[in-house]
């Protein structure tokens, strides 16, 4: 089970629940935008407010194993999401945090207070340009993502010798050699 701080826990709590988003973006630059009406330093780094956060997905719980994927739009005003999508993004880190405010509407920056949401990498890198809006959308893999991955593994003495020229388990692995099997009673 997961355990907050004492200060966490008075705001979940409380039922009135203020909270704020922080995204790392670690793509071939590093981008920290926050949700939050002003800037905000938490990890040693400046999460920007006038970063063009449009929209994030809501934190999912799941009590199933799923591939559901999650969502970060960002209103690319300067071309910066472009030029990295250019360069390509795929597989680079995204990384979602919670921060809450406590009663006084301070946020509770604390390591145990800052609750991470999503970790994952960047699956599927999407620009929108409407002519009024132009809009980064990064689809996020789920951890599940490579579930119905497929690798191949040759069963083959030159197979095995793809992976280890040391291993001979597969020596005796030959075509051409017939084995009969007695399938049921004998």
């Amino acid at each position: 089970m997961r355990q907050f701080s004492t200060a966490l826990q008075t705001v979940l709590d409380s039922g009135e629940i203020e909270y704020t988003f922080l995204i790392k973006l670690s793509f071939n630059s590093n981008y920290y935008i926050t949700s939050n009406s002003y800037d905000v330093v938490y990890g040693g780094n400046t999460y920007l407010a006038d970063s063009g956060l449009f929209n994030v997905d809501s934190p999912k719980n799941s009590t199933v194993v799923d591939r559901e994927s999650y969502t970060i739009m960002v209103a690319d005003l300067l071309d910066e999401m472009l030029a990295e999508f250019k360069i390509n993004v795929v597989g680079k880190s995204v990384e979602v945090y919670l921060a809450f405010k406590d009663a006084s509407g301070n946020l509770l920056l604390t390591e145990g207070d800052v609750i991470k949401v999503y970790k994952g990498t960047v699956d599927k890198p999407s620009i929108s340009n409407d002519f009024e809006d132009k809009i980064a959308t990064l689809e996020g893999t789920s951890p599940m993502s490579d579930l119905d991955l497929v690798r191949s593994f040759i069963t083959s003495k030159d197979g095995m010798d793809q992976k280890s020229d040391t291993d001979t388990s597969f020596d005796e692995v030959y075509s051409g050699n017939e084995i009969t099997v007695k399938w049921g009673k004998v």
